[in-house]
């Protein structure tokens, strides 16, 4: 783990290689690999790409339970990758074929570069939290300090800017040794992994980010979650599932065999939590993720006693909202995307965010989103209420600080 200046230098080389990844020019080549391999291999299994994080978590249960062999279809063993720039390229060049992706990160390749790729389903909801130095007990204290965020194009990012702006402070983002207001906050991109270790060396005073980095640092006692995001927005996103546009066009049985999959991982998740804690784990036996099922647990399957405390120090505000820390619902709810495309907008994003302008939410709930498949998973499976959710493909975003 990384705890001095090479992490924020590494993050930014990352977002660096992205963003020229994520151009009309920096595609093209990624983009004729693609196509290459496409039409070398036009019956090519399912190749996942994941980090390790708790938002991988139907791609890889689906895969762990052979639930893509239950459909008729081949699955090799899913890749893990070390940041979001290793995702964006192995995707785009056709290494992998179904990958979770930051749900902003989607629109920025979309309508940044041109990416032919589409959201096909959500991944899950909630599972992300604002994580502080343990003397931290109020979002004001964060004034003067920095805060680290996985990446810009986040609802990390979009969220934790609202939370900010709503207390009097102004997110920043400045080099790591410049001197920032009483009332800012500077904003650095960290990998997830060396974010508990910066905070226990002082060098950020909080991060927002998915889980299970939150809970990792509570195991650790070297931090305290200030808030769940998913305590803010109601049911958001995070990650969602992105697919090539030409697997969707051609060959539409195959990904809605895929579809299908996912959404019945999700279904048993939601229903064997702990489990699902165990078999992701660096102790179950794909080994799919570093981290130990107590922290997996204390996401996926919390003691009873957790909510209760996250009510008393304030991490839950929204009691009625009946939240879980991560839960899994595969519909893209367009309210959602065009609630985000919105947000975006107004939010400071370093590197060329002008796209952004020109977009219009409605257009992009339409473009960027294919939900043929995933309708048809969802009725398969007994519809939206075997999700917990009322009956209906339309909702209204809610949005409380």
């Amino acid at each position: 783990m990384c705890m001095d200046d090479c992490c924020s230098s590494s993050s930014r080389r990352d977002f660096l290689k992205l963003g020229a990844m994520l151009t009309a020019a920096g595609a093209v080549p990624l983009l004729s690999s693609l196509q290459a391999r496409a039409a070398a291999e036009p019956d090519a299994p399912v190749r996942i790409g994941y980090l390790p994080i708790t938002d991988a978590a139907p791609l890889l249960v689906a895969h762990n339970n052979g639930l893509f062999e239950a459909e008729g279809i081949k699955a090799e063993r899913p890749v893990m990758l070390r940041s979001w720039a290793q995702v964006v390229e192995a995707f785009i060049s056709g290494q992998v074929n179904v990958i979770h992706l930051l749900s902003p990160m989607t629109v920025w390749a979309r309508y940044g570069s041109k990416v032919p790729a589409k959201v096909v389903a959500w991944n899950h909801v909630g599972g992300s939290g604002l994580t502080v130095a343990s003397d931290i007990t109020d979002i004001t204290q964060l004034g003067g300090k920095t805060v680290a965020i996985p990446f810009w194009y986040s609802i990390h990012n979009v969220v934790v800017q609202q939370m900010f702006r709503d207390k009097g402070l102004q997110p920043v983002s400045r080099p790591a040794n410049a001197a920032v207001a009483a009332n800012e906050v500077n904003l650095l991109v960290l990998p997830p992994s060396d974010m508990p270790p910066a905070l226990a060396s002082k060098r950020i005073a909080g991060y927002i980010v998915a889980e299970p980095f939150n809970a990792l640092a509570e195991d650790l006692k070297v931090g305290r979650v200030q808030r769940f995001t998913g305590d803010v927005w109601r049911n958001h996103a995070c990650c969602v599932v992105f697919m090539h546009e030409h697997d969707l066009d051609n060959r539409p049985e195959w990904s809605q065999k895929v579809v299908n999959a996912i959404v019945k991982a999700q279904l048993w998740t939601r229903d064997h939590r702990a489990e699902a804690a165990a078999l992701l784990s660096k102790a179950g036996p794909n080994r799919y993720t570093p981290h130990t099922p107590q922290v997996l647990s204390k996401v996926l399957a919390p003691a009873p006693g957790d909510r209760d405390a996250y009510v008393q120090s304030g991490a839950i505000r929204h009691r009625q909202w009946d939240e879980q820390r991560i839960d899994f619902q595969p519909y893209p709810f367009p309210s959602y995307t065009e609630e985000l495309v919105r947000r975006l907008k107004d939010t400071l994003i370093e590197g060329d965010k002008s796209f952004l302008a020109a977009l219009d939410p409605a257009h992009v709930a339409r473009d960027l989103v294919d939900d043929r498949f995933v309708r048809n998973s969802i009725e398969a499976a007994g519809g939206l209420s075997a999700f917990g959710l009322a009956d209906s493909y339309e909702r209204r975003e809610e949005f409380a600080v």
